[in-house]
């Protein structure tokens, strides 16, 4: 018996079809699908603002005040009021010192304020003159500042709720976390911030030819690689990972380890046994406890990739599905790492509630060629020169790692193409998928 072979899919229809699949782990649009038993608020932790970095914030937050609170400058200098300064050659009596942290008094008319960066405006002056063009002199116990400068009323000064204003928004919901947001939330006030528990990821490795670092390496042993490749890349999605290690090669030994792994987690992901042979149990073993389809992109490294569920038990997990995702990859090390760059990291940050997935790619000149086509997409691992442009790894067959080492990126060359030196390809930095 035959069967008709399927064609291949690309990789947008790959990624289109993971993401139309994907169900937040928190999201009002699946709300009403959680049981009575499990409130969807169960998905939301309070966590101090320090803490959160990395994590999947779960509701907008809005500022709470005007940043700054009040007018501030932005300079050293003296506070004055331009009407004072109208000659370019003013001298003013030094009323007051304001540094940062101090609230002045209102400014005399006739007077300046001796004031520092970040200090609050006083009441009356209405523009700052840097230090740079003043000179002040100590008469007795009196110092007077002879202002060399014309100012324009709001000179220097950062005026009251500039950078934000109280009641606007400034995290969405569905936010990664990162430094930059942590401090913008710090400088509202907000010390504790909510956010997405983290997504539960089960790991297994099926083969028996796996060895593990610093045990012996037999005849026909390989050392288990993907290991440390998919539990880092997990890691660095804030990930709460349960390793499974080597799983044995047999159909009852996977189809353990998948109900267990299903009970409590979001999703499942394998390294190598995807393909049909005899020795491959994956595919039975999902069949028998879920649902998978075999995937054949044309994509170059990574052409199989398996998506599906495996069923939970009673009472099994505490996602809204009663299943858990499943993904299998490749076993070759580089077709296991591309493949999760460009399909299970969109869909674990979907999982996650972020919207936006696309990495940030860039136009970038290619300092070599390629002149051989290939009917699959590729992504060819390069590294950016000292001249800013692209050199090619040598040798960008699928089980080299080296080369996801040596590279900064990826080109994505699409099928059918070649490469001429000095023209601009796709450029998709590790910066921008490893994080």
């Amino acid at each position: 018996m035959t069967t008709e072979k399927k064609p291949m899919l690309s990789v947008a229809e790959a990624l289109q079809t993971l993401l139309q699949a994907a169900r937040p782990i928190y999201s009002a649009e699946y709300g009403t699908e959680y049981s009575a038993e499990h409130s969807p608020e169960a998905d939301i932790e309070q966590i101090s603002t320090l803490a959160a970095n990395g994590r999947i914030l779960a509701r907008t937050q809005s500022s709470n005040l005007h940043v700054p609170p009040m007018d501030n400058t932005q300079m050293d200098g003296y506070a004055v009021r331009a009407a004072d300064c109208l000659s370019g050659n003013a001298r003013l009596r030094v009323s007051q010192r304001i540094p940062a942290g101090v609230v002045g008094a209102p400014l005399e008319r006739g007077t300046a304020a001796r004031i520092f960066t970040g200090a609050f405006i006083p009441e009356g002056a209405d523009a700052v003159v840097m230090q740079e063009q003043c000179s002040a002199e100590q008469e007795g116990d009196q110092t007077f500042v002879t202002i060399a400068h014309a100012p324009k009323s709001g000179e220097w000064i950062r005026r009251q709720g500039e950078d934000i204003r109280a009641g606007a928004e400034i995290l969405s919901a569905g936010t990664r976390l990162r430094a930059q947001e942590l401090g913008l939330a710090a400088s509202v006030g907000l010390a504790s911030l909510p956010v997405l528990r983290r997504l539960r990821v089960a790991v297994f490795f099926t083969g028996d030819e796996l060895t593990m670092p610093g045990e012996d390496l037999k005849p026909g042993a390989i050392y288990n690689s993907n290991r440390f490749l998919l539990t880092g890349l997990l890691q660095n999605l804030g990930c709460e990972i349960t390793d499974y290690g080597i799983v044995p090669d047999s159909l009852d030994a996977t189809r353990a380890t998948l109900r267990a792994a299903a009970g409590e987690h979001d999703l499942i992901i394998t390294s190598g046994g995807v393909s049909v042979g005899e020795e491959d149990h994956i595919r039975p073993a999902v069949e028998a406890e879920g649902s998978i389809n075999m995937w054949q992109i044309a994509i170059k490294p990574g052409k199989p990739l398996a998506f599906g569920e495996v069923r939970r038990g009673e009472g099994g997990g505490n996602n809204i599905s009663n299943a858990a995702f499943f993904l299998g990859l490749p076993g070759n090390p580089v077709s296991s790492f591309v493949t999760f760059l460009l399909f299970v990291r969109p869909f674990i940050l979907r999982l996650q509630g972020v919207q936006e997935v696309t990495p940030q790619s860039y136009l970038m000149r290619a300092d070599f060629n390629v002149s051989k086509a290939d009917r699959r997409n590729e992504f060819l691992r390069a590294k950016i020169n000292p001249q800013g442009g692209l050199d090619l790894f040598p040798n960008q067959s699928s089980g080299v790692l080296a080369s996801t080492v040596w590279g900064d990126g990826l080109i994505d060359l699409p099928a059918g193409t070649t490469i001429s030196q000095g023209q601009l390809v796709k450029f998709i930095p590790f910066s921008a998928v490893l994080n």
